[in-house]
């Protein structure tokens, strides 16, 4: 059965925010959702860590690639995404519990919107 969501994050070397972004996601409210997690040729310890999330939950998936770049990276987890819609996620980010769920409603409220933009909270390193 295909999610509603694919969330899309490409991991380059993120082993410091990581965990947190991947927790984020995993704690959302809005549950029909692939979590598609793309190691863009990282030499720290990204890799075991999507791989240890993958091994916990079913939603995710891991591709591994050498390093390519942001952009490639984006498009080849775009191209594998099974979702209605596509959420970006970057690996330092954090979302809300309610991010996905609030977005879905949103356009799945009016059949016009094809694309949707949100706002932000900026954050320093430790959280702040």
């Amino acid at each position: 059965m295909k999610p509603m969501v694919s969330v899309v994050t490409s991991c380059h070397n993120e082993t410091r925010y990581l965990p947190e972004a991947i927790e984020s996601i995993l704690d959302q409210s809005f549950v029909d959702y692939e979590f598609i997690l793309i190691d863009d040729g990282s030499t720290d310890n990204t890799l075991e860590i999507v791989r240890r999330y993958e091994r916990k939950d079913k939603r995710i998936v891991v591709i591994e690639k050498p390093n390519t770049g942001l952009a490639d990276s984006l498009n080849i987890g775009i191209g594998l995404a099974k979702g209605k819609w596509i959420a970006r996620l970057d690996a330092d980010d954090v979302a809300i519990k309610e991010r996905i769920e609030k977005q879905v409603n949103f356009v799945e409220d009016d059949e016009n919107i094809v694309l949707l933009g949100t706002g932000c909270f900026v954050i320093d390193e430790t959280g702040r």
